[in-house]
């Protein structure tokens, strides 16, 4: 699991040198435009969130995944499974972000059926998708997922889906 291959993606354990990637795509405004965070601050905030990235990989031998195109060096995004609790409830967070110049490829439907994949046998999949991100909502359904509730999830409404 650590690399999962699609038909057009490397889906890679994040690393540390991975670093960069996380902070241009997490502090870019329009890829946080339905985070109700908004985006990552600074570097320091950037190296956290891989920090917690990484330590899933090493506590638990899952986690997100950095996303390239196959041949390709540059990362187009993260996602992929971490543990996590929803709701009161340990499931399995299914999460995709990626770059703006990789919308509209179909990557994010590429690595969320190679998560679905996987996940299915590990456990609960759920997706928190904040309850106005159409383009989310829509990678979510394409895969068979579908809303199951809504959920107050970092202060805003959020649609709960399920496999």
């Amino acid at each position: 699991m650590e690399v999962v291959r699609t038909a057009r993606l490397v889906l890679s354990r994040v690393t540390p040198d991975d670093l960069a990637a996380v902070h241009e795509i997490h502090s870019d405004p329009l890829t946080n435009v339905y985070n109700p965070a908004g985006p990552t601050p600074d570097l320091e905030s950037s190296r956290a969130m891989l920090d917690l990235w990484l330590a899933d990989w090493a506590e638990r031998g899952l986690g997100y995944w950095a996303v390239r195109a196959t041949g390709e060096s540059e990362v187009l995004g993260f996602g992929g499974l971490r543990h996590a609790l929803v709701d009161g409830k340990h499931v399995l967070n299914l999460y995709y972000r990626f770059r703006p110049s990789a919308w509209g490829r179909g990557y994010a439907g590429e690595l969320v059926e190679a998560a679905l994949r996987i996940g299915r046998d590990l456990g609960t999949v759920v997706a928190v998708i904040r309850d106005i991100n159409e383009p989310s909502r829509r990678v979510a359904e394409r895969a068979g997922m579908r809303k199951d509730r809504t959920i107050p999830y970092g202060g805003v409404p959020s649609d709960v889906y399920v496999v």
